[in-house]
């Protein structure tokens, strides 16, 4: 589903999107109110898997529009686009529920990729959105020059074994060669009420890598294990976390100040 007050653009991405043999738009929308009454009108069967969500429009913008999307249809996921790099759009799109959040130059590629990652149920973070949260929640917000350009493609990250009880003396997720927190400490870090799992050692790595915006085989890569032991260990983070993606991870991470100055 399509949801932008540019009818123009809304037109583009149908172009690109039904491009695609296994791609499908199922409808379009103007601004969230709209989206809103077309997902209920929808019998269960023909909702969207994806609505990509425009953040300005009229009426209801793009960040309300998510929460009520997510809150009320939870089978639906949402990729939030938007022609403003700026980090409060980017960290209220993750918070709202967002599964990805991407810029509208993103190629056709990128974004057929991001599409099909989030129907999948796995989730997008693009490294420069990574760079921007990082400064403006760990350092103040002041204003830094956009990382090397990373092709922020839509990749996912996937997770497996290494499992010892969490502890210090891994390098933390910015580079830093600090000691990341225990596995028990990360799992109270949120003051919600619900309950959740320490994390393994490997896992807390995995937690950091994974904030890092570091992809499946990035990851990989960096410890030495396969995409599908990395994909193994993101699942196990999420279920003892209880956080929905990755996207969520990232967020846990920010929100709760693991990755803020010791």
């Amino acid at each position: 589903m399509l949801v932008d007050d540019q009818h123009l653009l809304r037109m583009g991405f149908r172009l690109i999107l039904e491009g695609e043999d296994d791609l499908e738009v199922v409808a379009e929308a103007a601004d969230g109110i709209e989206a809103l009454q077309t997902l209920g009108a929808l019998p269960e069967a023909q909702r969207p898997d994806v609505v990509l969500m425009d953040v300005r429009m009229p009426r209801m913008d793009g960040i309300e529009a998510t929460t009520k999307v997510v809150a009320q249809f939870p089978q639906t996921r949402v990729i939030i686009l938007t022609t403003f790099d700026l980090d409060e759009y980017a960290f209220s799109g993750l918070q709202a529920g967002a599964s990805a959040f991407l810029l509208k130059d993103v190629t056709p590629e990128d974004l057929v990729h991001a599409v099909r990652v989030v129907a999948e149920g796995d989730a997008v973070v693009a490294p420069r959105i990574t760079q921007r949260l990082l400064e403006v929640y760990l350092r103040g917000g002041a204003p830094t020059e956009p990382p090397a350009p990373q092709r922020p493609s839509a990749r996912d990250v996937r997770g497996g074994p290494g499992d010892t009880p969490a502890g210090a003396g891994a390098a933390g997720a910015t580079g830093a060669a600090r000691p990341l927190p225990d596995g028990r400490a990360i799992a109270e870090a949120m003051d919600d009420g619900v309950p959740r799992e320490p994390l393994t050692q490997r896992e807390t790595e995995m937690l950091f890598a994974v904030a890092e915006g570091l992809s499946n085989a990035e990851i990989a890569a960096k410890f030495f294990l396969s995409e599908a032991t990395v994909k193994t260990h993101v699942r196990r983070i999420l279920t003892k976390l209880q956080l929905r993606d990755r996207v969520q991870a990232v967020v846990y991470v920010f929100q709760t100040g693991l990755l803020g100055p010791r």
